[in-house]
Order: C-alpha cells, then structure tokens, then sequence
C-alpha cells in the first residue's frame, strides 16, 4: 500500500492534489504543509514517493529536495516537484538537486495520477 507525502502550503492545491491521488489504488495520502514538516513525516512513516511545491514557507521545496536526496534512508524516494509554470530556473535547480521529475501548475490530475502510478510500478 503506497503511502504518497504531498507537501504544498496552500490548503486549495493540497486538497486537490490528495483528491486526484485516491485514484492511485490501495495508496495512503499524507498531507504536509512545508519542507521541515515533510521531513518530520518522513521520519514517522515509510514513504513511497514525494509531491512537493517549490513555494513555501519556513522550508522551500528545493531545500526539502537536496535534504532528502542527501540523507541515505530517504534518497531512493521518487520526488515530483510540482510548481508555478514558467519557472524554467526552478525546474533545473529542482532536477539539479534530485527531483524525478516536474508538473507545471495548474496541474492536470490526470497526468499526475499517471506520473505517481508510474513511479509506483502501479500498471493502469
């Protein structure tokens, strides 16, 4: 049962993309609001993979990216990095520290459910 850590500040995006992702089967959604509660979550559950805005407060996305894929328990996690369009600088440095891949806001769900189920070997 894949458990699915969305971190994203805004209660609007965080709900919609928790919604979009009961469609991946049997997976758990656990919510987060920043990078540094992400990290406390991570550190209490075992996570498959990891939605994360880039815009945030107290711990940005970026950062939360290079901690992880630095810290050797958590480094294997898929992370999707998920953020304002246009941000071509954000979405190197995000692939540049570790992040598997990007999605451009506003997200299509139905791309994100196949790019989560993708990275959870979850066929169709």
């Amino acid at each position: 049962m894949p458990n699915i850590l969305v971190v994203e500040d805004s209660p609007t995006m965080r709900q919609l993309i928790s919604f979009a992702m009961r469609r991946v089967p049997n997976s758990r959604v656990i919510e987060s609001t920043d990078g540094v509660d992400a990290l406390k979550k991570l550190s209490n559950e075992k996570i498959d993979i990891i939605l994360a805005d880039i815009n945030m407060p107290v711990m940005d996305g970026l950062k939360l990216v290079s901690l992880i894929r630095n810290n050797d328990a958590f480094k294997e996690i898929p992370i999707i990095i998920i953020t304002t369009e246009g941000a071509e600088e954000d979405r190197k440095r995000a692939l540049a520290l570790g992040a598997d891949d990007y999605l451009p806001k506003p997200i299509q769900t139905q791309q994100l459910v196949k790019m989560v189920k993708d990275y959870l070997g979850i066929k169709a």
